[in-house]
């Protein structure tokens, strides 16, 4: 396991949540509101089960509710007390750096130091056009947004320039963090360009698996630890977010999951052009090397330690929350992840 690693097994074990609209008893959807009063509720149980991390995704369509991650984030801050908390992902290319540095250095206030921030492009492009950015721009955006945060992080007088925003003259951003460290990732969904840029910044990397297999993406990680060590950076975490829901036995795992996934599938499958997804290759995914973490605590436990296993995690976030899924179900899949799969994991890692 990687060696800046110090969670109890070698490994942190956090959850994801993008805030999906969920159904309720009367199949109507949730107001947008009282799905961000469950994120929290959802929260507050993993803190109180002794989960390592909770990350609340951005995204500014009809299907999610959190669009502002560091304010939900905010409010389970000031009903938890230990639990790391952060972004899953904050969408740097159309935010302003320095006002993501100030929200999370405050987020970090606080929560006593507990906040982290993961910063990728997204896989959805509704934020461009919301904040007047050109699509056309995507790569250039993400690659100074991301080189000023970068500066940012230092918490010292900035001066930067480049062509996306007026420069900076030695100016300092405020608040700065207590412990004068904002523990920042890059999230990565499979392109080379991407690992060695995280490499280049000597940021953790968070590897979003969401489909696939998770060892065929072995080679990022190694392509990460080379690219570190010839920018002359000390090695860093590599987490990975994958979906998943955890019940009593795999069959009960796998109805419960089934048809929420599927609308969601088709929902984005519509924007992009995807075929509708069958039953056949849901099961295929949630297989035993599948990349979704679906299954008994045992199975699901047996997958994430082949997971981290092959590609040397220090963090694992199960990706929790899947279109309708009632609020009821992913609170079980919580206590059912934190109670048995977390300790299962730890155990068979600390066997090696």
């Amino acid at each position: 396991m990687n060696s800046t690693t110090t969670a109890p097994g070698g490994i942190e074990l956090g959850l994801d949540t993008f805030g999906d609209i969920t159904l309720g008893p009367d199949g109507a959807p949730h107001h947008a509101a009282q799905v961000i009063r469950d994120v929290v509720e959802q929260a507050v149980l993993a803190d109180g089960l002794g989960l390592d991390y909770f990350g609340v995704g951005e995204h500014h369509r009809d299907d999610y509710a959190v669009s502002a991650p560091d304010v939900v984030l905010a409010a389970i801050a000031s009903r938890t007390t230990r639990i790391r908390l952060g972004s899953a992902v904050t969408v740097l290319s159309s935010d302003d750096p320095i006002r993501v540095f100030q929200r999370f250095a405050t987020l970090d206030a606080v929560s006593h130091g507990r906040a982290e921030v993961i910063l990728g492009r997204g896989s959805f492009t509704e934020s461009f056009p919301l904040f007047g950015h050109d699509l056309a721009d995507y790569e250039e955006l993400f690659e100074e947004k991301l080189g000023l945060f970068h500066e940012l992080r230092k918490e010292g007088p900035v001066s930067w320039q480049g062509n996306t925003r007026k420069p900076l003259h030695g100016q300092t951003v405020h608040p700065p963090t207590e412990g004068g460290n904002l523990k920042t990732w890059i999230a990565v969904g499979g392109s080379p360009q991407s690992v060695v840029r995280a490499a280049h910044y000597g940021m953790p990397l968070m590897l979003a698996i969401i489909g696939g297999e998770p060892r065929q993406f072995a080679p990022f990680t190694e392509l990460y630890h080379r690219a570190l060590k010839e920018f002359g950076h000390a090695d860093q975490p590599i987490g990975v977010h994958s979906p998943g829901h955890v019940a009593a036995t795999d069959q009960q795992a796998m109805d419960e999951l089934w048809p929420h996934y599927a609308l969601m599938h088709g929902r984005i499958g519509r924007d992009r052009g995807w075929p509708a997804l069958t039953r056949a290759e849901f099961d295929a995914t949630a297989g035993p090397n599948g990349a979704l973490m679906v299954g008994s605590p045992e199975t699901v436990a047996r997958k994430i330690t082949r997971t981290a296993q092959q590609l040397g995690l220090s963090r694992f976030d199960l990706k929790y929350s899947h279109g309708t899924l009632p609020h009821a179900a992913m609170l079980k899949s919580i206590e059912l992840y934190a109670t048995e799969v977390a300790p299962r994991v730890r155990e068979n890692l600390s066997r090696g």
